[in-house]
């Protein structure tokens, strides 16, 4: 099944373009995914193509009109579900969000601007909203390009490898491990030698220690998340000499 993005903006070209390079663009023509991106503009009926007005009550800023994104959102046949605004106030994206966007059919993002959207077509036209974080943006695009990638690159076939989904940052809950290439020597740093060893099943153990240990010392809400580190994953991190960030995380 041919996962469907449907992205309203005012500036369709800043999704099309990246959306054609890199991941996105080879798994689009594998036809993993489609995109169709809507000018919202086009849905204006006045003669200035007017997509936004003061905010009521005043204030700095204006505020993008409810019609133009009804009248798009409502009049597009096929248009994908779930509808989502990208606002500062949404639900954080997470890699969950992610994987549980990449097991429907699509859906939709809704790029803001200005000082945001009507309260109105988020009450009404609009599913849920997402954020990238406690920041603000100048509009969503970025924030749309960041949801679409973090979705894509899920699907399978999307990766060259399926498994560097799995294995990457997140993927069971736990930051990466840190990776090495050659030189086996830089500036005086060694690559780690169980990495040359050619013990998988060692790589793996160390790789899964690492990736505890930073997580323990860069996002223990993470591991709180998972319920703690469990007897068996102690005994992986002593095993490997990472304890140091074991104590109330642990």
């Amino acid at each position: 099944m041919t996962l469907r993005v449907d992205v309203l903006t005012l500036f369709p070209d800043a999704i099309t373009a990246y959306a054609a390079t890199s991941v996105l663009g080879r798994a689009r023509e594998r036809g993993l995914w489609e995109l169709v991106v809507h000018d919202f503009r086009d849905a204006t009926e006045d003669l200035h193509r007017s997509v936004d007005d003061t905010p009521y009550g005043g204030g700095a800023g204006m505020v993008l009109r409810p019609e133009p994104l009804a009248r798009t959102l409502e009049g597009t046949p096929g248009l994908a579900h779930p509808v989502i605004a990208l606002t500062p106030s949404g639900r954080p994206l997470t890699h969950d969000v992610a994987a549980g966007l990449a097991t429907r059919g699509g859906f939709t993002l809704v790029c803001g601007r200005y000082e945001g959207f009507d309260q109105r077509v988020l009450d009404t036209v609009v599913d849920e909203e997402l954020s990238l974080g406690d920041f603000v943006l100048a509009g969503g695009e970025l924030a749309a390009l960041c949801v679409i990638e973090a979705v894509v690159r899920l699907l399978p076939g999307a990766l060259g490898n399926d498994s560097s989904s799995v294995e990457e940052s997140f993927g069971e809950g736990l930051l990466e491990y840190p990776h090495y290439t050659k030189p086996p020597t830089w500036r005086g740093l060694e690559v780690p030698e169980v990495l040359r060893s050619g013990n998988h099943a060692a790589i793996a153990r160390w790789r899964r220690a690492q990736a505890l240990a930073r997580t323990l010392e860069r996002r223990p809400d993470l591991i709180e998340r998972r319920g703690g580190v469990s007897a068996e994953e102690r005994q992986l991190l002593e095993e490997w000499g990472v304890v140091e960030s074991l104590g109330e995380n642990g």
